[in-house]
């Protein structure tokens, strides 16, 4: 293969070859790599975000630019480089992992502000494509423009910061190891165990070099995602701890999702009798009037699901890691005997506390299990719990009726409702936050998506939102990185076009990164905006004072000059002029008509429609029979934070050990007669 440096060892002189620059053979290669599941092929980098910069803008931003649009690669153009990655990892989870988007940025502070969002695609899982610029290879300008200069280590940069939250990272110094970090990057992009955020930092002037590159790198290529299939003996020992277990439960995480086995978890749930609860990213796994779907678990779990899993004595985790929301801190699970089954594509996930572990895809392991257990009644959960989780279930979903039906919970004295007695500085009027997602979850209707990430409405949409279907819920939890939810609004509308998406988000968020409603504008999205005002970090200030400190930096208020503290009046901002200034139809709603008037507007006129709800400090939605570990503080003179620490020690006493899995297995006569 001829280069301007002369010939490559073990290259033919005459092979095809074409000459591009290192950022033309980029995108080249990018507009023909295809990913393919069960025989259905797709681009797997069908676009492209950029923010350009002296960087980027000569060398990438002008492959982009030259030939991007012509090979099917669009580029856009958003206002933050951290939103971006945040929009092509909403793209990826909404494609089931099966597409992505690359997103490149400037030297220095540009592409480091993907480093954020890089780690939550990274703790997510969801494969994102960085391409941040780098210094100068040649160190002709030495420092460049927003280089960071290292006194012992030439060869750092910033870039490097991006290692530790990647799950691949090269830096490419040569044109010709392009060649090399490409198939690795798409491997590694594909492969659902390791996938994350890939990261291949691009010297400034690389970018720009030419080279002779082999035709045959820009061929269409297809990455197979294969579907791991479980070994005989891991699904006989699963079938094997169902036939001995009187009170199993399954998780649902994202994997679930993932791997599309909604139909296999909904059979194996009907067929067995053994109760679904889920996780934030596996929420949508089953409807949500499934009949064994039981809800959300851990510290933001349902009634149903927290009671059965005290006491259950076998543990099916799907597709999730169990953090440490999914397991109560380890509080959850109470049977003295219970055991675990890890059912995890990632070994990683799969043999965490002690469980069984599975290695496989869900969907596989599942139409595993489906087919060695076709007709066997010994399986199969007991006449008894199968009424105790219809009872539960019932219980948990009228529950849910009351918190959602704003009359009943009014005339209910058994409505769950915590009053909030801290000072606001000036009564906060509107509808409550349960009433908010009740209702936006009836306008979403079917093959609707609401998104949502940090504060205190993940917790209550994971108990209150119905999903009809596995696409219906997104929400980012692994990260709860605030800023997300505007990003990743786009990210969906991107990859489902014709899905109608509301977008849910705090006041506090939507000021980290509301930027992004212009690039919606921009680009024509239909977009609504929920923004929920309840002036400040309420949810953040809720767990504050629940331990004992008083509410201290959180509430968005004046300083006050009598004090020197920021605990004056509330800052009142004008969030409807502001969303106008940047292109959009922005409305206030303050009553639950008015919501409901102004979502189905929107949903008629199309475009981005931002509309304001304030929120009252009460009828906050609670936690049932949950825990979350938050050290408190050990010594304080604060009595609040005394009683808090108290009882932070009796919470610690509830949790377990579970890495070494159960002393024993259930003994065959404590075993249920099976139904």
């Amino acid at each position: 293969m001829p280069s301007r440096r002369g010939k490559l060892v073990g290259v033919s002189n005459d092979e095809s070859t074409l000459e591009l620059t290192v950022g033309q053979a980029l995108v080249r290669y990018l507009a023909v790599q295809y990913s393919e599941r069960d025989g259905v092929r797709r681009r797997l980098v069908p676009s492209a975000w950029a923010i350009l910069g002296h960087g980027n803008v000569a060398g990438l931003g002008q492959a982009l630019q030259e030939s991007g649009h012509e090979l099917g690669l669009p580029t856009y153009r958003p206002q933050n480089e951290q939103a971006m990655v945040h929009a092509a990892a909403a793209f990826a989870k909404h494609s089931n992992r099966l597409a992505t988007q690359a997103c490149t940025a400037s030297v220095g502070p540009g592409s480091l502000n993907m480093l954020t969002a890089a780690a939550g695609a990274t703790i997510n899982r969801l494969p994102v494509l960085l391409l941040p610029s780098d210094l100068f290879a040649n160190r002709r300008p030495d420092p460049v423009l927003q280089q960071l200069e290292h006194p012992s280590q030439h060869d750092v940069s910033v870039n490097d910061a991006f290692r530790p939250v990647s799950r691949f990272f090269t830096r490419v110094w040569r044109p010709e190891q392009l060649l090399s970090a490409l198939p690795e990057a798409m491997r590694v992009l594909t492969d659902p165990v390791l996938t994350g955020a890939v990261t291949i930092a691009l010297p400034e002037d690389v970018q720009a070099e030419s080279f002779q590159w082999p035709a045959a790198m820009f061929t269409e290529r297809v990455w197979r995602v294969s579907r791991r299939v479980p070994d005989a003996g891991s699904v006989a020992d699963l079938v094997e701890a169902l036939r001995v277990s009187s009170r199993p439960l399954v998780i649902a995480g994202g994997g679930v999702i993932y791997s599309e086995a909604g139909e296999a978890l909904a059979r194996l749930a009907s067929e067995l009798g053994v109760p679904v609860a889920e996780t934030q990213a596996g929420r949508g796994s089953l409807r949500w009037d499934h009949e064994y779907q039981v809800g959300p678990v851990g510290s933001t779990g349902g009634s149903a699901g927290n009671e059965l899993a005290a006491t259950a004595d076998l543990v099916i985790a799907i597709g999730t890691r169990l953090s440490d929301f999914t397991t109560a801190s380890m509080s959850a699970f109470r049977h003295p005997g219970v055991r675990f089954v890890g059912v995890n594509v990632d070994p990683a996930d799969a043999h965490k506390v002690g469980a069984i572990p599975v290695v496989a895809d869900a969907r596989a392991a599942l139409e595993a299990v489906l087919a060695a257990t076709a007709g066997r009644r010994d399986v199969a959960a007991s006449g008894e719990y199968r009424a105790e989780v219809a009872r539960l279930t019932a219980e948990w979903e009228a529950t849910v009726e009351r918190m959602r039906v704003p009359a009943l919970a009014a005339d209910d004295t058994n409505a769950v409702v915590v009053a909030d007695a801290r000072p606001t500085g000036g009564a906060v009027t509107g509808l409550s936050q349960a009433e908010v997602i009740s209702i936006v979850n009836d306008a979403c209707g079917a093959g609707g998506t609401v998104v949502n990430a940090a504060g205190s409405m993940p917790g209550d949409l994971v108990k209150l939102w119905r999903a009809d279907d596995a696409k219906s819920y997104h929400v980012e939890y692994g990260f709860s990185c605030m800023g997300y939810e505007i990003p990743a609004g786009i990210g969906i509308k991107l990859a489902e076009p014709e899905r109608r998406v509301v977008v849910l988000i705090g006041d506090g968020s939507y000021l980290m990164l509301n930027s992004e409603i212009v690039t919606a504008v921009a680009e024509g999205l239909d977009l609504v905006i929920v923004l929920v005002d309840n002036h400040g970090f309420q949810s953040i200030n809720s767990l504050q004072t629940s331990l004992g400190t008083p509410s201290f930096l959180n509430e968005l208020r004046y300083r006050d000059p009598a004090t020197g503290r920021l605990d004056g009046a509330y800052v009142p901002i004008d969030f409807v002029s502001h969303a106008r200034a940047m292109g959009a139809h922005a409305v206030q709603a303050e009553d639950e008509a008015t919501l409901r008037s102004a979502l189905s507007a929107a949903h008629e006129r199309g475009g981005v429609t931002v509309i304001v709800t304030p929120t009252p400090l009460t009828n906050r939605v609670p936690g049932f029979a949950s825990w979350w570990d938050v050290p408190v503080a050990e010594v304080s003179r604060t009595p609040g934070v005394q009683a808090a620490r108290a009882e932070y020690v009796e919470h610690l006493s509830t949790t377990r050990e579970h890495r070494f899995g159960a002393a024993t297995a259930p003994a065959e006569d404590e075993t249920k007669e099976r139904t």
